[in-house]
């Protein structure tokens, strides 16, 4: 008997992981329409599926999904906060924050990636990818607008942090539930 997969397993199989990429990249692009404008960044879902996609994702089809999501906003697409798009919205306030979500996905997946799931390890991946988006979100705002550092700090980033570890919370919640439907 032969125990080879057939063609047709093996095409399904491959494009998988191209099907979950597309989807993060369109759930992050939802995730823009949920915003609160309370500054020069608002607050968003669109980290919340970024995260995510790095949990369940893992580094290389976690940045594929984010960045078809950057491209679609970079063409003109509506998907990132307020309805806009455009390379114009990378020059702005919130472009570090976008341009941010690259090296997050990619560290949170390597952080979790060929690992056994653990809570304790996804919070600490979540952690680290929201430090790091503070650290290209913040030192982008000042650049781009002048702030000085405290400035740029209050507000690209404490108004956010209590909404930031809710989404950490539900993100290692969701990713506890959700990994067992994508094998």
């Amino acid at each position: 008997m032969d125990t080879k997969p057939s063609s047709a397993a093996t095409t399904a199989a491959a494009l998988r992981p191209m099907v979950f990429a597309a989807l993060f990249a369109a759930l992050t692009a939802v995730g823009a329409y949920v915003a609160i404008p309370i500054g020069p960044v608002p607050i968003v879902l669109q980290n919340f599926f970024v995260m995510l996609a790095g949990l369940l994702l893992g580094s290389r089809w976690g940045l594929a999904a984010v960045g078809i999501y950057l491209l679609a906003g970079a063409v003109g697409l509506p998907v990132f906060a307020g309805g806009t798009g455009g390379l114009a919205r990378f020059a702005g306030p919130t472009g570090g924050f976008l341009l941010g979500y690259l090296p997050v996905v990619f560290v949170i997946g390597k952080m979790v990636e060929g690992r056994p799931p653990r809570p304790w390890r996804d919070a600490a991946a979540l952690i680290l990818g929201s430090l790091l988006l503070y650290l290209c979100g913040v030192s982008w705002l000042k650049i781009v607008t002048g702030m000085s550092l405290p400035k740029a700090i209050a507000a690209g980033m404490v108004p956010f942090l209590p909404g930031d570890a809710l989404k950490i919370a539900a993100a290692v919640l969701a990713a506890r539930s959700i990994r067992p439907l994508l094998t």
